[in-house]
C-alpha cells in the first residue's frame, strides 16, 4: 500500500447532503490535509432506482460551499468532477467472475419468492434473518433447469462460517464481528449486472489506493463484510475509522423522517448560515482541538486534526449551539463578505437606492442581532420600503399623542440637520429637539423610531437617521401625519 495518505468521501446520490455526511467529508478532508495526502470524492451511484442527478448536484455544491475541495477526478485539470461507480460496471463484473473461478463466489438462482419464503420460515422459527447458503450446493441439473426457466442469477460471495472478523479501528479501538451476524453468503452483483455497495466500494478503494476509510459507525457491519472481500482479493486492508453517529437531544438518530430538512446542509445554506460556522461546529461535534479553542478556520483545523482526538461516544447535533456559532460569524466576518452574502435575501428590495458604503452601514447596523442571514430581510426592510408598515397599537396610541406630533413637526423643521452622514450629529439633533420640548428617553425616541422603522426598537437611532437621510425622513413623517 502506498505510504501517502489517501482518504475519500463516497456518498450515495439518493438524497440531499446530510449533515452527518458533511461531517464525515470534513474529517476525511482534514485528515488528508493534516498528513499532506489526497482527499478524493467518489459518488456511489449503483442504486439505479434511487440515484438522482438533482441529489448529485446538491452533494457536489454543498461540499464545495463548505470549502471541501477534492484533489483529483476522472478529467484532467481542476476543479474536478467526482469519480462515479456506474462507469465501472464491467470492471466489477470481471472481478466477481474471478472470484467465481477461484471458488470464492457463485451464481445464485434463488427467486425473490423463494427468498421471501425463507425469511418467513426463519421468522416463524425464531431464527435470525439470513441467506441459508443453499446456492453453494446447486447441482448441474438444477442450474440447467433454472436457466431453462429463464432465471437470471445474482453473484454471491461465500462468507466463511463460524469465524470472527476483527480489526483495530482508528477511533473505536478493537472491533470483532462474528460471521453469523453478517447474514449468510452476500450478494455482490445483482441480477441486473450492477455491483452492490459492499463489493463496489472494496474494488473502488483498491483501485484508487485508499489508505484510510473514515466513515460513520453505521458501517461497522459493512466493514466486516468488506474485510472478507479484501482477504479474498489478496489485498492489504486500509485503516478503518468509524465516526460516532449524530443524534438529537432525545437520542434519536438524525433522519429526514423525524427531523425533516433540518438534517440537510441545503436547509442551512438556504437559511443563511455561514459555511465557516457549519465547518467550525461540525468539526467539534466529535473532535476536540488540542488548543481548546472554540473558533478556528478550516486551514487552522487542518494543522491539528487527528483521529486520536475523535470521540467514541455518540454526538448530539445541537441547533442552538450551531446558531451561536453562526451568530458569531455573522458578526465577525468582514463586513464586505456579509454584505455580499446578504444580497440574495434582499432581492425584493431596490438596494441600488443606496451606495455600497451605505449598504454596508445598513448591514453593520442589523447584523448584531441576527442568527441567520435569512432574518436580514425583516431586520432591514424599513430602510428600503417607501412607507413603513406601522402596527395598529402604535398608530392608534403612541403616534397620535400630542408630544409625538410636536416631535415630528420639529424634525420636519430641521431636516437639513440630517443631511450629513454623521450618526452622532443626527442623534444630537434629536436630543436637542427633546430638550426644547422637555422630552427625553422613550418619550422622545420611541415616536421617532416608530415613525421611521415601524417599531419602538431597532438599531442605533443616530445611524438610522444618517442612512435614511432627509428625503426619506420627510416622506415617512409626512405620510404618517396624513393618517394621524
Amino acid at each position: 500500500m502506498t505510504s501517502k495518505v489517501r482518504a475519500r468521501i463516497a456518498p450515495s446520490p439518493t438524497g440531499h447532503l446530510h449533515v452527518g455526511t458533511a461531517r464525515t467529508a470534513l474529517y476525511n478532508y482534514l485528515y488528508a490535509r493534516r498528513h499532506q495526502g489526497s482527499f478524493v470524492m467518489r459518488l456511489e451511484d449503483t442504486d439505479e432506482v434511487r440515484s438522482d442527478q438533482h441529489y448529485t448536484d446538491d452533494i457536489i455544491d454543498g461540499l464545495k460551499w463548505l470549502g471541501l475541495a477534492w484533489d483529483e477526478g476522472p478529467d484532467i485539470g481542476g476543479p474536478y468532477p467526482p469519480y462515479t461507480q456506474m462507469e465501472k460496471t464491467d470492471h466489477y463484473e470481471q472481478i466477481a467472475h474471478k472470484l467465481i473461478s477461484q471458488g470464492k463466489a457463485y451464481f445464485c438462482y434463488a427467486t425473490p419468492e423463494e427468498l421471501d419464503a425463507l425469511r418467513e420460515q426463519q421468522k416463524d422459527s425464531g431464527e435470525g434473518q439470513r441467506y441459508d447458503n443453499s446456492g453453494r450446493a446447486y447441482t448441474q441439473e438444477q442450474i440447467d433447469r433454472f436457466q431453462k426457466e429463464g432465471r437470471v442469477p445474482v453473484i454471491r460471495f461465500k462468507v466463511e462460517e463460524d469465524r470472527v472478523v476483527s480489526w483495530h479501528d482508528a477511533i473505536k479501538g478493537e472491533i470483532q464481528i462474528h460471521t453469523s451476524d453478517i447474514g449468510g453468503d452476500m450478494v455482490i452483483v445483482k441480477s441486473s449486472g450492477i455491483a452492490v455497495y459492499n463489493f463496489a466500494v472494496v474494488v473502488d478503494d483498491l483501485d484508487m489506493k485508499m489508505t484510510h476509510v473514515i466513515r460513520g459507525e453505521d458501517h461497522i457491519h459493512n466493514t466486516a463484510k468488506q474485510i472478507l472481500l479484501y482477504e479474498a482479493l489478496g489485498a492489504e486492508l486500509p485503516v478503518f475509522a468509524h465516526v460516532p453517529l449524530m443524534f438529537d437531544h432525545d437520542r434519536a438518530k438524525l433522519s429526514k423522517r423525524k427531523h425533516g430538512e433540518a438534517v440537510h446542509i441545503k436547509k442551512y445554506r438556504d437559511d443563511g448560515y455561514m459555511p465557516e460556522a457549519i465547518v467550525n461546529y461540525l468539526a467539534q461535534i466529535s473532535w476536540t482541538p488540542p488548543s481548546g479553542n472554540e473558533f478556528f478556520t478550516l486551514e487552522e483545523a487542518t494543522g491539528v486534526f487527528d483521529l486520536d482526538r475523535v470521540s467514541k461516544s455518540p454526538a448530539v447535533f445541537d441547533t442552538k449551539r450551531l446558531d451561536w456559532f453562526n451568530g458569531h460569524y455573522i458578526r465577525t466576518l468582514p463586513l464586505s463578505v456579509i454584505t455580499d452574502r446578504s444580497l440574495p435575501y434582499l432581492a425584493e428590495f431596490d438596494v441600488s437606492q443606496y451606495s455600497r458604503e451605505q449598504l454596508e452601514q445598513i448591514i453593520s447596523l442589523v447584523r448584531e442581532g441576527l442568527t441567520a442571514l435569512s432574518e436580514i430581510k425583516n431586520a432591514s426592510s424599513f430602510f428600503f420600503v417607501k412607507e413603513v408598515a406601522i402596527p395598529e397599537e402604535l398608530n392608534s396610541g403612541l403616534l397620535k399623542q400630542e408630544h409625538s406630533r410636536k416631535i415630528f413637526g420639529k424634525i420636519l423643521e430641521n431636516l437639513s440637520a440630517f443631511a450629513a452622514p454623521d450618526p452622532k450629529a443626527c442623534k444630537a439633533k434629536v436630543d436637542e429637539i427633546g430638550k426644547e420640548l422637555g422630552l427625553k428617553g422613550k418619550d422622545l425616541y420611541w415616536p421617532v423610531r416608530a415613525a421611521l422603522c415601524g417599531s419602538t426598537s431597532g438599531p442605533d437611532l443616530g445611524a438610522t437617521l444618517a442612512i435614511l437621510g432627509p428625503d426619506r425622513i420627510k416622506s415617512r413623517i409626512e405620510a404618517l401625519l396624513q393618517h394621524c
